[in-house]
This record gives structure tokens, sequence and C-alpha cells, in this order.
């Protein structure tokens, strides 16, 4: 098995790198998925967060609800913390999972875990490859205001909320840059999966 971990931040393009590695044969992982398959009714972390932050944070039909949560966390970072506590290990736990199955089922897997948090939350899965995805602030603010209607004071809050540009280049060992067409990025996810797909190859058949 060939693990990669892919991040980016908000609007930089990770999601079409993602599907576009998953079109081309690798196992996608979503840890946004896991996020909120990790806090469904009966599970430890629901309980934990009903706990910590009382059930104002719960929804009629016992579902996390996010909104109300989100007013919360996102006001005070002692808040934040605290929640990234209780979720991460059980997203952690999940992705172990299902990396551990991907590789269970075909040896010569590419598994891509996509995870916009790589960097914030330490993510220390044994990684064969980091790839990020990169475009600057303008171009990220553009696409926020253009196809998710946010206004742009909003995008430029929520794009220097998360990790910097340089503290994601510091762990990347491939940048893929998203600012160009659609097609210049996906030319450069189908150069990386052939050198992803002959490492894969000879990590598995221990070809030097």
């Amino acid at each position: 098995m060939y693990l990669i971990g892919l991040t980016g931040g908000i609007a930089s393009g990770k999601s079409t790198v993602a599907r576009r590695l998953a079109e081309l044969g690798a196992v996608h992982i979503d840890a946004d998925r896991l996020a909120r398959v990790a806090v469904e009714p009966g599970t430890a972390a629901l309980e934990e967060i009903t706990r910590s932050f009382g059930p104002t944070v719960i929804a009629p039909d016992g579902s996390l609800d996010r909104a109300a949560l989100g007013a919360v966390v996102f006001a005070d970072p002692a808040s934040l913390a605290l929640l990234n506590s209780i979720v991460h290990p059980a997203v952690r736990s999940l992705s172990n999972l299902m990396i551990r199955e991907a590789a269970e089922r075909d040896p010569h897997a590419v598994v891509v875990y996509d995870v916009p948090l790589l960097v914030e939350a330490a993510v220390d899965h044994p990684f064969d490859l980091i790839v990020v995805t990169q475009a600057d602030e303008a171009t990220r603010v553009q696409r926020m205001v253009d196809l998710r209607g946010m206004p742009e004071a909003e995008a430029k809050r929520r794009i220097r909320s998360q990790a910097s540009d340089a503290e994601r280049l510091a762990v990347s060992d491939v940048v893929i840059d998203t600012t160009g067409t659609l097609g210049q990025t996906l030319a450069q996810v189908d150069d990386l999966w052939h050198r992803v797909r002959a490492a894969a190859e000879s990590t598995v058949s221990g070809a030097p």
C-alpha cells in the first residue's frame, strides 16, 4: 500500500485533486466525512461533546447541532481546542481502520487520505507522500465569493483562521498549483498519479 496525505487550505482545489485521484484508481478517505461519522448519535464522542458543551448543542433529533456548536467554539479558542481534543482522536481511529482495510483488500492500493487539518491536527499517519494544493489568497477569496456566495470579508477570515501557506508547504513533498485552469491542475495530478503508481509497485515488490 502507498499512503498519500492530501491537504490544502479552503478553496485551494483539494477536492478537485482528490476527485481526480479517485477517478484514476486511488482509494479516497475523506476526513471531513469521518468527522461527521465520529459524532453521530450514540457515539462516545457525541456523549463527551454533550458533557463538555451542554445539551444546547444537541438538536431535537439527538444529532449534533453544528451551527450551535460552531457559535460556541469559533468564538473561543479554548473551546475549539477542547472540541478538537474530543473529535480528532475519534477521527484518527476511524481513519486507521479504513487505511488498514484498504491495505488488506489490495496490497498495491494507493490510498489518499484527504484531510484539511493535516497540519493543524498534527495528523501522524505514516504517509509515503504529502501533497499540498496551493493557490494564492486572492484566487481563493474569489472562488469563495463566486462559487459559494460568501462575503469577501468572511472568505478572508476563514482563510486566515487556518494554517498558513508556509506551514503547509513546510510539510509538503509535492505541491499542486491550482491557480491556473482546471486542465492545468488535472495534468499535474495525472503526472503525480503515474509517479505514485510506479512507487507503489516498487514498494510492494521490494524493488530498489
